[in-house]
Protein backbone atom coordinates (compact mmCIF):
# COMPACT_ATOMS: atom_id res chain seq x y z
CA UNK A 1 0.00 0.00 0.00
CA UNK A 2 1.58 3.30 -0.69
CA UNK A 3 2.25 5.53 1.90
CA UNK A 4 -0.69 8.33 0.33
CA UNK A 5 -3.21 5.57 1.24
CA UNK A 6 -1.83 4.19 4.76
CA UNK A 7 -2.53 7.07 6.62
CA UNK A 8 -6.49 6.48 5.07
CA UNK A 9 -6.48 2.98 6.24
CA UNK A 10 -5.19 3.37 9.58
CA UNK A 11 -7.82 5.83 10.37
CA UNK A 12 -10.02 3.76 8.53
CA UNK A 13 -9.16 0.67 11.36
CA UNK A 14 -9.05 3.08 14.47
CA UNK A 15 -12.87 3.86 13.56
CA UNK A 16 -13.73 0.55 12.54
CA UNK A 17 -12.34 -0.73 16.19
CA UNK A 18 -14.34 2.47 17.75
CA UNK A 19 -16.92 1.12 16.04
CA UNK A 20 -16.47 -2.28 16.93
CA UNK A 21 -16.14 -1.33 20.96
CA UNK A 22 -19.22 1.17 20.70
CA UNK A 23 -21.15 -2.15 20.06
CA UNK A 24 -20.09 -4.24 21.99
CA UNK A 25 -21.17 -1.69 24.90
CA UNK A 26 -24.27 -1.04 23.60
CA UNK A 27 -25.30 -4.98 22.50
CA UNK A 28 -23.59 -7.05 23.96
CA UNK A 29 -20.89 -9.48 23.40
CA UNK A 30 -23.23 -12.27 21.95
CA UNK A 31 -25.17 -9.80 19.82
CA UNK A 32 -21.84 -8.03 18.55
CA UNK A 33 -20.75 -9.80 15.91
CA UNK A 34 -24.26 -10.00 14.11
CA UNK A 35 -24.74 -5.94 14.42
CA UNK A 36 -20.86 -5.43 13.11
CA UNK A 37 -21.55 -7.55 10.40
CA UNK A 38 -25.13 -5.98 9.51
CA UNK A 39 -23.20 -2.61 9.38
CA UNK A 40 -20.59 -4.23 7.15
CA UNK A 41 -22.92 -4.86 4.69
CA UNK A 42 -24.80 -1.37 4.68
CA UNK A 43 -21.32 0.23 4.36
CA UNK A 44 -20.53 -1.71 1.56
CA UNK A 45 -24.07 -1.43 -0.40
CA UNK A 46 -23.77 2.57 0.37
CA UNK A 47 -20.18 2.71 -1.13
CA UNK A 48 -21.59 0.79 -4.34
CA UNK A 49 -24.49 2.65 -4.68
CA UNK A 50 -23.00 6.37 -3.83
CA UNK A 51 -20.77 6.23 -6.11
CA UNK A 52 -22.80 4.85 -8.76
CA UNK A 53 -25.51 7.16 -8.49
CA UNK A 54 -22.70 9.78 -9.08
CA UNK A 55 -21.75 8.08 -12.18
CA UNK A 56 -25.63 7.83 -13.11
CA UNK A 57 -26.31 11.56 -12.81
CA UNK A 58 -22.90 12.62 -14.88
CA UNK A 59 -23.22 10.15 -17.59
CA UNK A 60 -26.16 12.23 -18.56
CA UNK A 61 -23.77 15.10 -19.06
CA UNK A 62 -21.01 12.81 -21.02
CA UNK A 63 -24.19 11.72 -23.16
CA UNK A 64 -25.15 15.40 -24.31
CA UNK A 65 -21.48 16.57 -24.53
CA UNK A 66 -20.27 13.19 -26.55
CA UNK A 67 -23.85 13.30 -28.90
CA UNK A 68 -22.82 17.27 -29.15
CA UNK A 69 -19.25 16.88 -30.44
CA UNK A 70 -20.27 14.21 -32.60
CA UNK A 71 -23.31 16.47 -34.31
CA UNK A 72 -20.53 19.73 -34.14
CA UNK A 73 -22.19 21.46 -31.34
CA UNK A 74 -21.10 22.61 -27.98
CA UNK A 75 -23.49 20.67 -25.78
CA UNK A 76 -24.34 21.95 -21.50
CA UNK A 77 -21.54 24.18 -20.94
CA UNK A 78 -23.05 27.25 -18.70
CA UNK A 79 -23.74 25.86 -15.42
CA UNK A 80 -20.75 26.10 -13.53
CA UNK A 81 -19.56 25.71 -9.03
CA UNK A 82 -18.80 28.79 -7.58
CA UNK A 83 -18.89 31.00 -10.51
CA UNK A 84 -15.48 29.01 -12.09
CA UNK A 85 -15.61 29.47 -15.62
CA UNK A 86 -13.75 26.75 -16.58
CA UNK A 87 -16.05 24.14 -14.49
CA UNK A 88 -18.62 25.43 -16.77
CA UNK A 89 -20.93 22.33 -17.60
CA UNK A 90 -20.08 20.28 -14.63
CA UNK A 91 -22.56 21.54 -12.17
CA UNK A 92 -25.68 20.33 -15.01
CA UNK A 93 -26.51 17.23 -13.67
CA UNK A 94 -26.69 18.42 -10.02
CA UNK A 95 -28.87 21.29 -11.36
CA UNK A 96 -31.47 18.57 -13.16
CA UNK A 97 -31.94 16.81 -10.26
CA UNK A 98 -32.29 19.89 -7.95
CA UNK A 99 -35.46 20.69 -10.23
CA UNK A 100 -36.60 17.73 -10.94
CA UNK A 101 -36.96 17.42 -7.05
CA UNK A 102 -38.56 20.23 -6.09
CA UNK A 103 -40.88 19.81 -9.22
CA UNK A 104 -44.65 18.83 -8.08
CA UNK A 105 -45.50 14.75 -8.53
CA UNK A 106 -48.92 14.80 -10.48
CA UNK A 107 -50.73 11.71 -9.97
CA UNK A 108 -53.49 11.67 -12.38
CA UNK A 109 -57.15 11.94 -10.90
CA UNK A 110 -57.86 8.10 -11.99
CA UNK A 111 -54.78 6.24 -11.67
CA UNK A 112 -54.22 3.79 -8.77
CA UNK A 113 -51.87 5.85 -6.84
CA UNK A 114 -49.89 3.37 -4.79
CA UNK A 115 -48.64 1.65 -8.32
CA UNK A 116 -48.44 5.14 -9.58
CA UNK A 117 -45.88 5.49 -7.07
CA UNK A 118 -44.66 2.47 -6.61
CA UNK A 119 -43.86 1.85 -10.38
CA UNK A 120 -40.57 4.05 -9.97
CA UNK A 121 -39.42 2.20 -7.72
CA UNK A 122 -39.64 -1.06 -8.75
CA UNK A 123 -38.02 0.03 -12.14
CA UNK A 124 -34.73 1.21 -10.63
CA UNK A 125 -34.82 -1.97 -8.27
CA UNK A 126 -33.50 -4.51 -10.10
CA UNK A 127 -30.57 -2.02 -11.84
CA UNK A 128 -29.54 -1.79 -8.02
CA UNK A 129 -29.82 -4.95 -6.53
CA UNK A 130 -28.12 -6.64 -9.17
CA UNK A 131 -24.68 -4.77 -8.13
CA UNK A 132 -24.67 -7.02 -5.27
CA UNK A 133 -22.67 -10.12 -7.30
CA UNK A 134 -20.43 -8.05 -9.40
CA UNK A 135 -16.92 -8.54 -9.03
CA UNK A 136 -15.02 -5.09 -9.24
CA UNK A 137 -11.82 -7.10 -8.59
CA UNK A 138 -10.21 -10.68 -7.33
CA UNK A 139 -11.08 -9.35 -3.52
CA UNK A 140 -13.77 -6.42 -4.24
CA UNK A 141 -17.29 -8.00 -4.26
CA UNK A 142 -19.95 -7.73 -2.23
CA UNK A 143 -21.28 -10.79 -2.16
CA UNK A 144 -19.35 -13.83 -4.07
CA UNK A 145 -22.31 -16.55 -4.20
CA UNK A 146 -21.57 -19.41 -6.76
CA UNK A 147 -25.03 -18.76 -8.69
CA UNK A 148 -24.20 -15.22 -9.43
CA UNK A 149 -24.98 -15.46 -13.09
CA UNK A 150 -28.60 -17.07 -12.29
CA UNK A 151 -29.28 -14.38 -9.55
CA UNK A 152 -28.16 -11.67 -12.24
CA UNK A 153 -30.88 -12.99 -14.89
CA UNK A 154 -33.66 -13.71 -12.10
CA UNK A 155 -32.94 -10.30 -10.67
CA UNK A 156 -32.86 -8.50 -13.70
CA UNK A 157 -35.69 -9.80 -15.30
CA UNK A 158 -38.04 -7.88 -13.22
CA UNK A 159 -37.12 -4.39 -14.77
CA UNK A 160 -39.67 -5.15 -16.80
CA UNK A 161 -42.54 -4.98 -14.04
CA UNK A 162 -42.17 -1.44 -13.29
CA UNK A 163 -42.79 -0.88 -16.93
CA UNK A 164 -45.84 -2.52 -17.20
CA UNK A 165 -47.52 -0.95 -13.92
CA UNK A 166 -46.50 2.04 -14.84
CA UNK A 167 -48.62 1.81 -17.76
CA UNK A 168 -51.15 -0.21 -16.29
CA UNK A 169 -51.77 2.46 -13.05
CA UNK A 170 -51.45 5.78 -15.19
CA UNK A 171 -54.88 4.96 -16.40
CA UNK A 172 -53.82 6.24 -19.86
CA UNK A 173 -54.14 4.36 -23.30
CA UNK A 174 -50.98 5.82 -24.34
CA UNK A 175 -49.01 5.39 -21.42
CA UNK A 176 -50.52 1.39 -21.62
CA UNK A 177 -49.73 1.16 -25.34
CA UNK A 178 -46.16 3.05 -24.67
CA UNK A 179 -45.66 -0.27 -21.90
CA UNK A 180 -46.94 -2.99 -24.11
CA UNK A 181 -44.82 -2.23 -26.29
CA UNK A 182 -41.84 -1.51 -24.05
CA UNK A 183 -42.49 -5.13 -22.42
CA UNK A 184 -42.57 -7.17 -25.23
CA UNK A 185 -39.42 -5.80 -26.74
CA UNK A 186 -37.92 -6.40 -23.49
CA UNK A 187 -38.80 -9.89 -23.07
CA UNK A 188 -38.27 -10.37 -26.80
CA UNK A 189 -34.46 -9.52 -26.45
CA UNK A 190 -34.44 -11.15 -22.52
CA UNK A 191 -34.20 -14.54 -24.34
CA UNK A 192 -31.88 -13.56 -26.47
CA UNK A 193 -29.53 -12.87 -23.50
CA UNK A 194 -30.34 -15.30 -21.50
CA UNK A 195 -28.92 -17.80 -24.22
CA UNK A 196 -26.39 -15.95 -24.95
CA UNK A 197 -25.25 -16.10 -20.88
CA UNK A 198 -25.91 -19.96 -21.31
CA UNK A 199 -23.27 -19.75 -23.80
CA UNK A 200 -20.93 -18.10 -21.53
CA UNK A 201 -21.81 -20.37 -18.45
CA UNK A 202 -20.85 -23.61 -21.07
CA UNK A 203 -17.30 -21.55 -21.47
CA UNK A 204 -16.45 -20.89 -18.16
CA UNK A 205 -17.94 -23.72 -16.70
CA UNK A 206 -19.42 -21.74 -13.51
CA UNK A 207 -22.14 -19.68 -12.89
CA UNK A 208 -19.93 -17.15 -10.42
CA UNK A 209 -18.71 -13.96 -12.04
CA UNK A 210 -15.59 -13.79 -10.30
CA UNK A 211 -14.42 -17.56 -11.31
CA UNK A 212 -15.72 -16.32 -15.43
CA UNK A 213 -13.16 -13.24 -14.99
CA UNK A 214 -10.56 -16.28 -13.40
CA UNK A 215 -11.31 -18.44 -16.61
CA UNK A 216 -10.07 -15.57 -19.21
CA UNK A 217 -6.65 -15.55 -18.13
CA UNK A 218 -3.72 -16.67 -19.77
CA UNK A 219 -0.49 -15.77 -21.66
CA UNK A 220 -1.90 -13.87 -24.21
CA UNK A 221 -3.97 -11.49 -22.64
CA UNK A 222 -7.06 -10.46 -24.82
CA UNK A 223 -7.01 -13.09 -26.69
CA UNK A 224 -8.06 -15.24 -24.10
CA UNK A 225 -10.98 -13.84 -23.48
CA UNK A 226 -14.20 -14.91 -24.12
CA UNK A 227 -14.88 -12.92 -27.19
CA UNK A 228 -13.03 -14.46 -29.29
CA UNK A 229 -14.70 -17.69 -29.54
CA UNK A 230 -17.94 -16.11 -28.42
CA UNK A 231 -17.67 -13.51 -30.66
CA UNK A 232 -21.23 -13.27 -32.45
CA UNK A 233 -22.62 -13.81 -28.91
CA UNK A 234 -20.74 -10.86 -28.06
CA UNK A 235 -22.69 -8.92 -30.54
CA UNK A 236 -25.91 -10.50 -29.75
CA UNK A 237 -24.96 -9.74 -25.97
CA UNK A 238 -24.35 -5.61 -26.65
CA UNK A 239 -27.15 -5.04 -29.00
CA UNK A 240 -29.90 -7.05 -27.26
CA UNK A 241 -28.74 -4.51 -24.32
CA UNK A 242 -29.19 -1.66 -26.19
CA UNK A 243 -32.74 -2.82 -26.44
CA UNK A 244 -33.19 -3.94 -23.05
CA UNK A 245 -32.55 -0.56 -22.17
CA UNK A 246 -35.02 0.85 -24.76
CA UNK A 247 -32.02 3.52 -25.73
CA UNK A 248 -31.78 4.21 -29.56
CA UNK A 249 -32.43 2.75 -32.02
CA UNK A 250 -34.43 0.93 -30.32
CA UNK A 251 -36.61 3.08 -28.38
CA UNK A 252 -39.82 2.65 -29.05
CA UNK A 253 -41.86 3.18 -26.21
CA UNK A 254 -40.73 6.68 -26.73
CA UNK A 255 -42.04 6.90 -30.25
CA UNK A 256 -43.43 11.12 -29.74
CA UNK A 257 -45.04 10.92 -32.63
CA UNK A 258 -46.79 7.52 -31.88
CA UNK A 259 -47.63 7.25 -28.45
CA UNK A 260 -47.12 10.40 -26.79
CA UNK A 261 -43.57 9.77 -24.64
CA UNK A 262 -44.73 5.78 -23.67
CA UNK A 263 -45.15 4.76 -20.43
CA UNK A 264 -43.85 7.48 -18.49
CA UNK A 265 -46.04 10.20 -20.23
CA UNK A 266 -48.09 10.66 -16.99
CA UNK A 267 -44.99 11.01 -14.89
CA UNK A 268 -43.59 14.23 -13.28
CA UNK A 269 -40.66 15.54 -11.12
CA UNK A 270 -38.38 12.83 -9.14
CA UNK A 271 -40.93 10.22 -10.56
CA UNK A 272 -40.01 11.19 -13.41
CA UNK A 273 -36.62 10.98 -13.15
CA UNK A 274 -36.39 7.44 -11.33
CA UNK A 275 -37.37 6.08 -14.91
CA UNK A 276 -34.30 7.49 -16.42
CA UNK A 277 -31.92 7.13 -13.50
CA UNK A 278 -32.97 3.14 -14.17
CA UNK A 279 -31.86 3.66 -17.80
CA UNK A 280 -28.76 4.65 -16.85
CA UNK A 281 -27.96 2.59 -14.32
CA UNK A 282 -29.17 -0.60 -16.95
CA UNK A 283 -26.61 0.83 -19.36
CA UNK A 284 -23.83 0.70 -16.92
CA UNK A 285 -25.00 -2.68 -15.77
CA UNK A 286 -25.02 -4.10 -19.18
CA UNK A 287 -21.40 -2.56 -20.28
CA UNK A 288 -20.61 -4.19 -16.61
CA UNK A 289 -21.55 -7.41 -17.45
CA UNK A 290 -20.18 -7.44 -20.79
CA UNK A 291 -16.80 -6.33 -19.58
CA UNK A 292 -16.77 -9.46 -17.22
CA UNK A 293 -18.36 -12.13 -19.22
CA UNK A 294 -16.40 -11.52 -22.86
CA UNK A 295 -13.72 -8.59 -22.42
CA UNK A 296 -12.09 -10.50 -19.16
CA UNK A 297 -13.09 -7.89 -16.57
CA UNK A 298 -10.40 -6.38 -14.34
CA UNK A 299 -8.09 -8.49 -16.66
CA UNK A 300 -5.39 -6.37 -18.32
CA UNK A 301 -5.19 -6.71 -22.21
CA UNK A 302 -1.48 -6.68 -22.74
CA UNK A 303 0.72 -9.63 -21.98
CA UNK A 304 3.49 -9.89 -19.50
CA UNK A 305 5.83 -10.44 -21.91
CA UNK A 306 4.86 -7.16 -24.51
CA UNK A 307 4.44 -5.13 -21.22
CA UNK A 308 8.39 -6.55 -19.98
CA UNK A 309 9.13 -5.64 -23.77
CA UNK A 310 7.86 -2.02 -23.74
CA UNK A 311 9.40 -1.43 -20.50
CA UNK A 312 5.95 -0.83 -18.62
CA UNK A 313 5.01 -4.06 -16.73
CA UNK A 314 2.51 -1.93 -14.77
CA UNK A 315 0.34 -2.21 -18.16
CA UNK A 316 0.09 -6.33 -17.31
CA UNK A 317 -1.22 -5.81 -13.90
CA UNK A 318 -4.71 -6.55 -12.79
CA UNK A 319 -6.89 -4.26 -11.59
CA UNK A 320 -10.49 -2.49 -11.27
CA UNK A 321 -8.68 0.33 -13.89
CA UNK A 322 -9.10 -2.17 -16.49
CA UNK A 323 -12.77 -2.71 -15.76
CA UNK A 324 -13.37 0.44 -15.50
CA UNK A 325 -12.14 1.13 -19.15
CA UNK A 326 -14.06 -1.32 -20.48
CA UNK A 327 -17.54 -0.64 -18.95
CA UNK A 328 -16.43 3.52 -20.41
CA UNK A 329 -15.83 2.06 -23.85
CA UNK A 330 -18.95 0.72 -23.83
CA UNK A 331 -20.72 3.12 -22.99
CA UNK A 332 -19.49 5.21 -25.25
CA UNK A 333 -20.65 2.97 -27.74
CA UNK A 334 -24.32 3.47 -25.89
CA UNK A 335 -24.13 7.46 -26.97
CA UNK A 336 -22.39 6.49 -30.09
CA UNK A 337 -25.16 4.43 -31.41
CA UNK A 338 -27.76 7.48 -30.15
CA UNK A 339 -25.60 10.00 -31.85
CA UNK A 340 -25.73 7.41 -35.13
CA UNK A 341 -28.45 5.70 -36.12
CA UNK A 342 -32.53 6.21 -36.40
CA UNK A 343 -34.87 4.65 -34.55
CA UNK A 344 -36.42 1.32 -36.21
CA UNK A 345 -40.21 0.24 -37.10
CA UNK A 346 -41.76 -1.91 -34.29
CA UNK A 347 -41.36 -4.42 -36.47
CA UNK A 348 -37.97 -4.58 -37.13
CA UNK A 349 -37.08 -4.99 -33.62
CA UNK A 350 -39.55 -7.81 -33.04
CA UNK A 351 -38.28 -9.36 -36.14
CA UNK A 352 -34.06 -9.06 -35.00
CA UNK A 353 -35.11 -10.52 -31.85
CA UNK A 354 -37.20 -13.25 -32.23
CA UNK A 355 -36.15 -14.16 -36.08
CA UNK A 356 -32.56 -13.34 -35.84
CA UNK A 357 -31.09 -12.98 -32.18
CA UNK A 358 -32.65 -16.03 -30.99
CA UNK A 359 -31.88 -18.62 -33.48
CA UNK A 360 -28.37 -17.17 -34.01
CA UNK A 361 -27.89 -17.56 -30.12
CA UNK A 362 -29.35 -21.19 -30.10
CA UNK A 363 -27.68 -22.15 -33.07
CA UNK A 364 -24.57 -20.89 -31.32
CA UNK A 365 -25.37 -23.40 -28.14
CA UNK A 366 -25.12 -25.90 -30.24
CA UNK A 367 -21.21 -24.75 -32.21
CA UNK A 368 -19.97 -24.40 -29.05
CA UNK A 369 -20.97 -27.63 -27.33
CA UNK A 370 -19.51 -29.32 -30.55
CA UNK A 371 -16.15 -27.25 -30.36
CA UNK A 372 -15.19 -27.82 -26.63
CA UNK A 373 -15.50 -31.52 -27.44
CA UNK A 374 -12.33 -31.19 -29.61
CA UNK A 375 -8.82 -30.54 -29.31
CA UNK A 376 -9.14 -27.02 -30.60
CA UNK A 377 -10.84 -25.75 -27.79
CA UNK A 378 -7.97 -23.84 -25.90
CA UNK A 379 -9.93 -21.66 -23.35
CA UNK A 380 -10.24 -24.40 -20.32
CA UNK A 381 -7.40 -24.25 -17.66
Amino acid sequence: MTTVLQPIANLGNWLWGLLGAVVVWVFGQELAPYVLYAVKVLLLIVAIVAPLMLVVAYLTLAERKVIGWMQVRLGPNRVTFFGIRWLGGLAQPIADGVKLLVKELIVPAGANKALFVLAPVMAIMPAMAAWAVIPFSPTLVLSDIDAGLLYLMAITSMGVYGIIIAGWASNSKYAFLGALRSAAQMVSYELAMGFALVCVLMAAQSLNLGEIVRMQQGDWGLANWFWVPLFPIFLVYVIAGVAETNRLPFDVAEGESEIVAGFHVEYSGMAFAVFFLAEYANMILVSTLASIMFLGGWLSPVPDALANGLGAPSLAADGFPWLAAKVSFLLFCFLWFRATFPRYRYDQIMRLGWKVFLPLTIGWIVVLGAWMQTPLWVWWK
